[in-house]
């Protein structure tokens, strides 16, 4: 009895992560389906708050309470200095600015900022703990920070289109840019690598040495719905089929290494 009573307990524990994590995808849908406004400026609230709880609710669950605390505090930090730079100076993502539609703001960086951070960086760190799995021992932490970036720079090549066509945020000189997206410098991507680059090596040092007590589902589903759902309500309902496409080509070779290493399990 006492054991089915620790196997009850560990599951609960385990669960935490999913809940937000399927509210998120449940409330995702809901964005392209509706008018701009204030009802789909709520939902945008709803799905950083629901995926920021995701990252610290498994962050804490599979490596301990002081990780998950870790995990937050330091990609806020990270976040609020990035982006308070980069608006006073342009450097290192170019010249841009906020709209008041992102509410409170610290060092004029709206608060949703940096939780949308803390949505993306972790399951981002996930999935390149799991693609950099195979390195030599020497080389893993490069790897996992190098790949954690990319893939965090990645998901913003998808979002940032979105949010500017949302009016939540606009660019002085938004060219040159990628091919199929007019409204996004590549300085953005630059500077998303060097951001990312600084906060995944933070969170490495903080989490590659715990051994993980669950899977990396809940996160990992947020970090594909966000890219590759994304990817299918730009193409679909809100005209950006650009980012959509982009979203796609930078999954695909996601998705082949993974299809890789699960055939070699």
């Amino acid at each position: 009895m006492s054991g089915l009573l620790e196997a009850r307990a560990v599951r609960r524990p385990a669960a935490a992560p999913w809940v937000p994590a399927v509210l998120l995808v449940l409330t995702a849908i809901a964005y392209p389906l509706l008018d701009p406004g204030p009802a789909r400026d709520a939902v945008s609230w709803a799905i950083v708050l629901l995926g920021s709880a995701v990252s610290v609710a498994h962050a804490a669950v599979s490596r301990g309470a002081r990780a998950g605390a870790g995990v937050l505090l330091a990609t806020a930090a990270t976040a609020v200095v990035f982006e308070s730079v980069g608006l006073a100076t342009g450097f290192p993502y170019g010249q841009y600015s906020y709209s008041d539609d992102l509410g409170p703001t610290l060092l004029g960086v709206p608060f949703l900022v940096p939780l949308a951070w803390l949505m993306m960086a972790w399951p981002s760190w996930l999935l390149a703990r799991r693609l950099t799995a195979g390195a030599r021992p020497a080389r893993q932490r490069p790897a996992r920070v190098a790949v954690a970036a990319a893939v965090f720079a990645g998901w913003d090549v998808v979002l940032d289109p979105q949010m500017v066509q949302a009016g939540y945020w606009t660019w002085a000189h938004p060219q040159p840019s990628l091919p199929g997206i007019d409204t996004v410098p590549l300085t953005n991507l630059a500077g998303w690598l060097l951001a990312g680059a600084v906060l995944m090596t933070l969170l490495d040092l903080l989490a590659a040495g715990a051994v993980p007590r669950t899977g990396d589902g809940a996160p990992l589903l947020v970090l594909g719905w966000m890219t590759l759902g994304g990817a299918l309500a730009h193409a679909a309902w809100l005209g950006l089929p650009g980012s959509a496409a982009w979203g796609v080509l930078l999954a695909v070779p996601v998705l082949a290494a993974l299809a890789v290493q699960a055939r070699r399990s």
